[in-house]
């Protein structure tokens, strides 16, 4: 983005306009055609597609009266909450309830500007993508502290506290395992990661040593917890908390919270895509410079938006956890993992500077074979499933 911004100013397209004007003009024009044309829809389309997965996995219908299998239904809810009445409670700090929601969403929709869709489809390729993204997504857990404390309400406090302890302590597994890729990669670009990857499987970093493999599932059980998801949502736990932090909130600010939690799984899908899964690396394609960027995109959007569903599938299925519980597998657990992750991948890189092609390759076949054992175990529960047992007294 930067140096098509830069090619134009020296063609003299922004004559006596400052480069910095020029900049910040492009920057909230880039915000607001990705806003719009792509994290909206993407949000919308998600809240539908993760209550029909739930149906499906849980013997039940889900949305289906809105448009062609309710496709429509994202649609519905965004006016219904648009229509709604903004209620602010008497007894609430007013400014900073009406300004919690907001600091929630730029935190999430700030981290689009390092997620690289394609080789030359990024915003700005930062030096230190991964760190500007660990910084801005932090946003989000002030963002609830702020809207469990103004809301003035017991049940709003305890799930902003319960938010804050949460969330603080799984960016650290969640850190220690993206740090594991920064030693391999030797950058914090975001493209450069992607760069130092292949687009075959076995050049990934997720089969790079066994390391790597174990960080990159640490990476994912913590951002699912960082973004407060089945089994981790503890914050909003309405069977303890009535809806925790949002439990005073109505209409769009109510909605925007959870905007940002199904937006943030495409970023975490976006992450741990470019992290450890190639990113949008594609085999090479001379002399078709936009059918490459094209594929780049698709490829890259269909290995996030897998995990997408794989957060969907691990929240129709899973019951949530205590308090207790989630606290210490993450300090008992999941930190030390995550040394031992970092340390080995430093000794590994020691041994083999370059890589060891031969481990790489091992690693593969064991997650192609994990993978294969886990569909012929699914395969096998839906063969052999009885619903006529949990159905009987429905029917």
């Amino acid at each position: 983005m930067q140096a098509f911004i830069d090619q134009l100013i020296q063609e003299g397209y922004f004559q006596g306009v400052p480069r910095e004007l020029v900049y910040a003009g492009s920057m909230v024009l880039v915000a607001f055609v990705v806003l719009s044309f792509f994290v909206a829809p993407l949000a919308g389309v998600t809240s539908w597609l993760e209550r029909r997965v739930w149906g499906r996995m849980q013997s039940r219908v889900g949305p289906n009266r809105v448009g062609p299998q309710g496709i429509l239904q994202w649609l519905a809810d965004g006016i219904k909450n648009l229509l709604k009445e903004d209620i602010i409670p008497t007894a609430a700090d007013k400014r900073l309830f009406a300004l919690a929601p907001y600091i929630v969403f730029v935190g999430f929709l700030a981290a689009f500007v390092v997620i690289p869709f394609g080789s030359q489809l990024i915003v700005a390729d930062l030096n230190i993508g991964i760190f500007y993204l660990l910084a801005v997504t932090s946003l989000v857990v002030v963002g609830i502290l702020m809207a469990g404390w103004s809301s003035n309400n017991k049940w709003s406090l305890l799930g902003g506290m319960r938010s804050a302890a949460q969330i603080v302590s799984y960016e650290i597994p969640a850190g220690l395992a993206i740090l594991t890729i920064i030693f391999v990669a030797g950058t914090m670009s975001m493209q450069g990661i992607i760069k130092a990857q292949g687009w075959a499987p076995w050049d990934w970093y997720l089969f790079y040593n066994p390391f790597t493999f174990i960080a990159f599932f640490l990476y994912f059980t913590a951002a699912l917890a960082e973004g407060n998801r089945t089994p981790f949502d503890i914050p909003e736990a309405e069977s303890e908390l009535v809806a925790g932090y949002v439990t005073e909130y109505s209409g769009m600010r109510f909605l925007f919270f959870f905007f940002a939690e199904w937006g943030n799984l495409y970023v975490i899908g976006a992450v741990a895509t470019t992290l450890f899964l190639g990113g949008w690396q594609i085999p090479p394609i001379p002399d078709y410079p936009v059918l490459e960027g094209i594929l780049q995109f698709i490829v890259f959007f269909l290995k996030a938006y897998l995990w997408v569903f794989v957060a969907m599938w691990v929240r129709g299925t899973l019951p949530r956890v205590r308090v207790d519980q989630l606290m210490s597998l993450c300090w008992k657990y999941m930190v030390p993992l995550s040394f031992i992750c970092l340390l080995g991948t430093a000794a590994w890189m020691v041994i083999w500077p370059q890589g060891n092609r031969a481990a790489s390759m091992a690693m593969f076949l064991i997650g192609l074979a994990i993978l294969v054992l886990f569909f012929k175990r699914v395969n096998y529960q839906i063969r052999h499933a009885r619903p006529e047992l949990y159905l009987k007294p429905y029917i």
